[in-house]
């Protein structure tokens, strides 16, 4: 069997950080009023009104990130991508406990396949929410998917390059202050096309759903 080179586009990767920090703060205020007497002037004396910031943080249902590598099962690692080593490879972090991600890729035979479980951990469920909506905002090529978390979103897209098609989903899921990001391509260099659209959305949405349910148990 010949091996054939991957595609310049396929050997490497890397997603970018973003890591932000907010605290919120809190007013809350309560005039007090004297009532006049007789005895009293009748200019009304005029009481200060007290303002205090509230100093308590936002609960986090998650502190830190879970470890990426053990996100998704063997047995569906050996399923998604074919020839990979179960173990995966974890990249390079600043600050594990706010950003992982683990990469599995192999070329079996003629198809090659590539999946990343990522995991972000922001300071707020508030926050979460900003990061998920300028993920998904305006992906002509995507949608909203149910079930999954408390919001999620799959975009798909195929790209060719030297008449070699690649096709890819990446699934999006915010559940309360995580972020999980499934990203799955594959490629048949034999035939030069790509798998079928539904094969690339359901094995993203596999790990997806396996990697929200390792985020889930992190927290009890």
């Amino acid at each position: 069997m010949r091996s054939l080179p991957l595609p310049l586009a396929l050997t490497a990767r890397l997603l970018p950080v973003a890591v932000l920090a907010s605290a919120g703060w809190a007013l809350t205020s309560g005039p007090l009023t004297a009532a006049p007497t007789a005895a009293e002037p009748k200019t009304p004396q005029k009481t200060k009104t007290a303002t205090a910031p509230s100093t308590s943080a936002a609960t986090k249902t998650y502190a830190s990130s879970p470890a990426p590598c053990t996100a998704v099962a063997t047995k569906s690692i050996t399923s998604l991508v074919p020839g990979a080593k179960t173990a995966g490879q974890e990249i390079a972090s600043t600050d594990k406990t706010v950003r992982r991600t683990c990469s599995w890729n192999a070329l079996k035979g003629y198809d090659y396949r590539w999946l990343d479980v990522s995991y972000e951990i922001k300071e707020s469920d508030k926050e979460a929410q900003s990061s998920f909506k300028g993920r998904t905002t305006d992906k002509g090529d995507g949608a909203s998917v149910s079930g999954l978390g408390d919001e999620a979103y799959s975009a798909s897209k195929l790209t060719t390059e030297d008449k070699q098609e690649t096709r890819e989903t990446v699934l999006t899921v915010r559940a309360s202050n995580g972020i999980v990001v499934i990203t799955y391509n594959g490629s048949d260099f034999e035939t030069k096309k790509a798998p079928k659209a539904d094969v690339i959305f359901d094995g993203a949405l596999k790990a997806a759903t396996e990697a929200v349910a390792t985020l889930e148990r992190s927290a009890q």
